[in-house]
């Protein structure tokens, strides 16, 4: 087995989903999917290939950096290739602490050999929606009409719109199916399947 990781990487919802790039095809029930979390009742685990676990208590930023870094690395230890959402330029509020953090995964991941690409989100979005500019309802909604998982339903019943660790998830496992087609040598962006998703949604 050859496995592959998509990183959605942040200070505050980290999701990873892990896949064995030989399956002949990317499904949600053969992903492995981990995420933080600081609330107590979502570090649990959903459904058989979910696990959530709860941040760790630090003292300074470098410490949080580290703690978050060390939870990733663990978890795709032994992946042959990596691929991180890039940063979303258009972003407000602690850029640099997002870049600090993000950097000290990157080295991390350097050091144990493993490469590491990037793909910018508006690539993300629009493999799963169509649309490049897709809301966190709009990409829900995609992986619920692709794989039938409500995980809002599932996780987080109580809330009306999408949050993390939800929205985390989902970014997490179209990070990971775009690199997933990428290796197999497929367009990222299927034009039929965003135009049979459409279809679908009209009807």
């Amino acid at each position: 087995m050859t496995f592959i990781a998509g990183i959605d990487y942040s200070l505050c919802g980290p999701a990873i989903c892990v896949y064995d790039v030989n399956e002949p095809k990317f499904s949600f029930k053969k992903c492995s999917m981990f995420y933080l979390t600081g609330t107590k009742k979502l570090a649990t685990n959903f459904y058989t290939n979910v696990r959530g676990e709860i941040f760790e208590d630090y003292n300074h930023d470098c410490e949080r950096y580290e703690s978050i870094a060390d939870w990733a690395t663990d978890k795709v230890i032994g992946c042959s290739e990596i691929l991180l959402e890039g940063y979303a330029f258009a972003a407000k509020g602690k850029v640099f602490h997002i870049a600090e953090n993000t950097g000290v995964l990157k080295y991390k991941l350097y050091q144990r050999g493993i490469p590491v690409g990037t793909i910018p989100p508006t690539t993300v979005k629009k493999m799963a929606t169509g649309k490049g500019n897709a809301d966190k309802e709009m990409m829900h909604d995609s992986f619920m009409l692709e794989t039938g998982i409500d995980l809002r339903g599932v996780m987080t019943p109580s809330k009306k719109s999408i949050e993390s660790p939800v929205s985390d998830l989902v970014d997490a496992y179209y990070i990971c199916k775009s690199l997933y087609r990428t290796i197999k040598g497929e367009p990222i962006i299927n034009t039929n399947e965003v135009a049979d998703r459409d279809d679908a949604e009209e009807d």
